[in-house]
């Protein structure tokens, strides 16, 4: 073999091994998030709800459920925290709610929660606001929800007060075609009685009567087992990071 065979056939090994590693990668990289058992495992629980076989299936809940999900949370702080640093020192384990249900005062005494969930947001699940985004899998859908959702007395005044001297920016947040089209309305308890200097601008935006302002979009369950699942949540995040903007301004 001469020295140009030599080099080319050099060169055509080289590519073919990039080309390899590219494919790979690829692979790699559209890969989806959770296996069909993360569906299945909860699909059984729910006519198994005992901790006699949840032990049988511990193993199997650690594999196929607790530590995708952990690692896809830690996923999307990375994604979220690259927009925001505030983000940035979050963990997953700061973030994602136990499969425990409390029990202690409720009529349910089933052990386990049906889904895994949890929010990320600068303080994680110490947060008493949606501040970020909080979201839930289950084997009837995928939720994903933006607002503020527990607040102290004080700040849901400051909210509305917020909403009543921008009337119309906030209306502009709220009726923007992408906002409504994925995200919908808005959604929260009210109170019937409000301050008497927030009664004329209630009027006109009734959504000063509430205590809560989330929202939400849903999602088949088997969206749960699609590669670009994080995309579609970081969509969700950004479509209502405006929205938020405008609460944070005020707590």
């Amino acid at each position: 073999m001469g020295c140009k065979d030599t080099i080319l056939f050099l060169s055509y090994k080289y590519i073919l091994t990039f080309s390899r590693i590219l494919v790979s990668l690829s692979i790699s990289i559209y890969m989806a998030f959770f296996s069909q058992d993360y569906l299945s495992f909860f699909q059984e629980l729910a006519a198994n709800n005992n901790k006699d076989w949840f032990d049988v299936n511990r193993k199997r809940y650690e594999k196929n459920v607790k530590t995708p999900f952990s690692a896809f949370t830690q996923h999307m702080i990375g994604k979220i925290s690259a927009l925001d640093p505030s983000f940035t020192d979050l963990l997953s384990k700061d973030c994602v709610f136990r499969i425990n249900r409390d029990i202690r005062f409720s009529k349910d005494k089933t052990p386990y929660k049906q889904m895994c969930s949890a929010v990320i947001a600068p303080n994680g699940k110490k947060s008493k606001s949606i501040d970020g985004v909080y979201f839930e899998m289950t084997p009837e859908h995928f939720r994903v929800y933006g607002g503020i959702y527990e607040m102290e007395k004080d700040d849901v005044l400051s909210v509305r007060e917020g909403i009543a001297q921008n009337l119309s920016e906030f209306e502009a947040l709220i009726t923007e075609p992408k906002f409504t089209a994925l995200l919908g309305d808005i959604h929260g308890a009210k109170n019937k009685i409000i301050s008497p200097e927030l009664r004329a601008p209630a009027q006109i935006q009734e959504l000063i009567f509430n205590k809560q302002w989330y929202f939400y979009t849903s999602f088949p369950a088997s969206t749960i087992l699609e590669d670009n699942l994080d995309e579609l949540l970081f969509d969700a995040f950004m479509t209502g990071r405006p929205l938020q903007q405008f609460f944070n301004q005020f707590i």
